[in-house]
C-alpha cells in the first residue's frame, strides 16, 4: 500500500500559475484556454476555476510581475539608460510573463489594466527619482519609447532593430530616455 502525499492547496494554486505563466507566454492570451492550464498543471480544469474563477483572472494573476527598478537617485544622467536597459532586457528576453502581457494588452482590458498598474507602481516611482518635474508626462514619454521599443524588436522582429546588441540599443536609445527624463522643458 502506497501513502498518499498530503494535499497542498498553496502547492496547487502555485502549480497552476506556474502553467498558465508558460502557456501565456508561449500561446498568448487567446490560445491558452484554462483546460490546457490545467492540464499542464495536472490538475482537473474546475480546480482553475475553483482558484481563479474566469481566464481572465488567472491571467491577470499570471501576468504580475515585479521589474526591479534599480535605484536611479545618484545615477548621473548619463548613465540611466546603461542602468536601467539591462534590467529591462532581462525581463523582455528572460520572463516570457512581460511579452504576453504586452501582446495581450492591445485587445484585452485585464491585461491592459495589469500593464497600466505594472507601469503606475513600478516605473514611474523609479523614474520620478531622477526627474525634476512633471513627473508623470516623463516617464509617460519613457513609456511610449521602451514599450514601441519592445513591441518593434521583439513581436514583430523588425530588422535591424532585432539583430542589434543591447550595447548598440543602449547608446541609440540612451539619449532619448536621458532627454526625456531629465532635460529642461521649453
Amino acid at each position: 500500500m502506497t501513502e498518499r502525499q498530503p494535499r497542498s492547496a498553496t502547492a496547487t494554486r502555485a502549480r497552476i500559475l506556474d502553467a498558465a505563466r508558460a502557456q501565456f507566454a508561449a500561446d498568448g492570451y487567446d490560445r491558452t484556454t484554462m483546460r490546457s492550464v490545467a492540464a499542464t498543471a495536472g490538475v482537473d480544469a474546475a480546480m482553475v476555476v475553483r482558484y481563479f474563477r474566469t481566464k481572465e483572472a488567472l491571467f491577470a494573476e499570471a501576468a504580475t510581475f515585479e521589474l526591479d527598478i534599480p535605484d536611479l537617485t545618484h545615477v548621473p544622467p548619463e548613465r540611466i539608460a546603461e542602468v536601467l536597459m539591462p534590467r529591462f532586457f532581462q525581463v523582455w528576453e528572460e520572463d516570457g510573463t512581460f511579452l504576453a502581457l504586452m501582446r495581450a494588452a492591445a485587445t484585452n482590458a485585464a491585461a491592459a489594466t495589469t500593464m497600466q498598474q505594472v507601469f503606475a507602481t513600478q516605473v514611474a516611482p523609479a523614474l520620478a527619482a531622477v526627474s525634476p518635474d512633471r513627473y508623470a508626462e516623463r516617464a509617460a514619454l519613457v513609456g511610449t519609447q521602451v514599450l514601441g521599443l519592445v513591441f518593434a524588436r521583439y513581436l514583430l522582429a523588425v530588422s535591424p532593430l532585432a539583430e542589434m546588441t543591447h550595447e548598440q540599443l543602449v547608446r541609440w536609445v540612451g539619449p532619448t530616455l536621458r532627454r526625456y527624463l531629465t532635460e529642461p522643458l521649453d
